[in-house]
């Protein structure tokens, strides 16, 4: 494949964007490149490559959740400006 200027502009007004002489040339040119690199890659056996789902082998070592109730739900109206029972009263934020 090989991207010419109506793919170029396709691409430009999709992504919102405009390119124009010099410019235009500098994308296209850059565009072309990227599929030459990937029909590059496509040349590669692949078939005995297992995939790649992790970049390392290293496992994260994450301590365990432990609940703990270190304020109750009285405690915490203590300080409230506004409460109505079991509740925080708060001004309405949606009309």
């Amino acid at each position: 494949m090989i991207i010419d200027d109506n793919t170029v502009d396709k691409i430009a007004s999709l992504s919102k964007l405009q390119f124009e002489g010099e410019s235009k040339q500098k994308i296209k040119s850059g565009m072309n490149k990227m599929l030459d690199f990937i029909d590059k890659l496509k040349e590669l056996d692949t078939a005995e490559i297992e995939p790649l789902i992790y970049m390392t082998n290293q496992v994260n070592v994450l301590r365990e959740d432990v609940a703990i109730n270190s304020t109750s739900q009285k405690e915490a109206l203590l300080n409230a400006p506004k409460k109505d029972s079991d509740y925080f009263r708060i001004p309405k934020v949606l009309k």
